[in-house]
């Protein structure tokens, strides 16, 4: 990792001259969803790209192992305090990123900027007048979402869009949603996420993503050592979520369909990952409806774990609501793609959001979650029909393995990567 005091340093000899800047305040080590979109992006061209993005525990060490440069702006809370700093921390990114890109400009000469979302975008907006670049913007729903509240913003990012030599969205209902709110001639590009296995610690040291070596060197599977550590039978049914526990996301729904599969004769146990406001609502319904032995509550689960759990499950179900006006730019759900990955079916809301990443009867059952009846046919279905549990699992496992290349951006366009 470099810092600003590090700008005027001689490059290195073995660093490549990048054409492309990179930026966002979310990158990894720190867990999240578009921080691990824009890593799958830069691992595609590490030559091309040199990163310029907020600090955060571990980066050190994390960004010296990296095939490209990444250049970090100070937490702001280290600098000003914990609550002053979090006051602070929008405005704070938005001038350390200005600031910075211009001088990475001055060292690298870069030719592009690829914004990595939609945080900060007046940063950019400057910078496309000041320096002589191209630009391209991520988005990936939520991160629109405050900008269109506020009339001044909306103005100066519909300004920002049109400037942009191409937008990016993670799914086709963002750029629906674009296309139809702000009716822009810029193009709009579609780049799923992709799943890279080393995130569960699967690729990097040759594991597969069904067994691992215990430390007698017996190979032992990942999911039934997870099934023992919740006394889950070989035979029973788990269904798995994973996510922040929120009504939105309707547990509850799952919850409610338990007693009526274990009518039917479906021994079936439901593991959720994830913690929130909701978890004592929902162990309280789960008591209730006297299923609490067969409702695991994991908390917490780092990445390398959340792969046994993934292993583990037969049915990967996750109903979200789709009752609020936020929930249009819901950004595309990375967990279905991850279900689909290690091979499970997935039950899923019938939304615009997901239908990239579920597929009716492809790799899952999309369903409507205000449909009682329709929820637990799906439920039945899949809980009931082994080879239909294996052909939509089979056929979810290759849509994952997908991806489109991010430097498709600069084809067709006048535009060119160095090589």
């Amino acid at each position: 990792m470099e810092h600003i005091s590090q700008l005027a340093t001689k490059i290195q000899d073995t660093t490549a001259s990048p054409d492309i800047l990179v930026i966002s305040r979310l990158f990894l080590p720190k867990e999240a969803v578009i921080g691990e979109y824009l890593y799958n992006r830069c691992l595609q061209d590490p030559e091309q790209v040199v990163v310029l993005a907020a600090s955060c525990r571990g980066d050190k060490v994390f960004d010296q192992a990296q095939q490209f440069p990444v250049y970090r702006w100070p937490d702001a809370k280290c600098w000003l305090g914990g609550f002053l700093g979090s006051c602070l921390q929008p405005l704070f990114n938005l001038a350390a990123s200005f600031v910075l890109a211009i001088k990475l400009y001055f060292r690298y000469h870069y030719r592009y900027i690829e914004w990595g979302h939609g945080y900060e975008f007046p940063s950019l907006l400057l910078l496309s007048y000041i320096l002589p670049i191209r630009f391209f913007i991520y988005l990936h729903g939520n991160d629109i979402a405050g900008i269109l509240s506020n009339p001044v913003w909306r103005s100066l990012f519909k300004l920002t869009l049109k400037r942009a030599e191409g937008i990016v969205c993670n799914s086709c209902a963002t750029q629906d949603y674009l296309r139809n709110t702000f009716r822009l001639q810029t193009p709009t590009h579609v780049i799923h996420p992709v799943v890279r296995p080393e995130k569960f610690g699967l690729a990097s040291n040759g594991k597969s993503l069904d067994e691992l070596t215990d430390d007698d060197g017996v190979q032992i599977s990942i999911g039934d050592r997870l099934r023992q550590a919740y006394n889950i039978p070989k035979t029973a049914i788990v269904i798995l979520s994973v996510g922040r526990l929120i009504k939105q996301k309707s547990f509850d729904l799952v919850i409610e369909n338990l007693p009526l599969l274990l009518t039917i004769g479906v021994d079936v146990h439901y593991i959720i990952c994830g913690q929130g406001p909701c978890e004592s609502e929902l162990k309280s319904l789960a008591e209730r409806l006297r299923v609490d032995k067969r409702v695991h509550f994991a908390g917490y689960v780092n990445n390398q774990e959340l792969a046994s759990y993934y292993a583990a499950c037969d049915v990967f179900a996750m109903l979200t609501s789709t009752n609020t006006k936020a929930s249009s730019l819901e950004g595309l759900g990375i967990v279905y793609l991850e279900a689909s990955y290690f091979g499970k079916p997935v039950i899923a809301s019938r939304h615009p959001s997901l239908i990239d990443v579920v597929r009716h009867e492809e790799n899952g059952l999309l369903v409507n979650p205000k449909s009682g009846y329709e929820v637990f046919q799906a439920f039945k279905q899949l809980c009931q029909n082994q080879q239909l549990r294996e052909q939509l699992g089979s056929q979810g496992k290759e849509l994952a393995k997908r991806k489109t290349m991010h430097r498709s951006l600069y084809m067709g366009q006048g535009l060119e990567v160095r090589s």
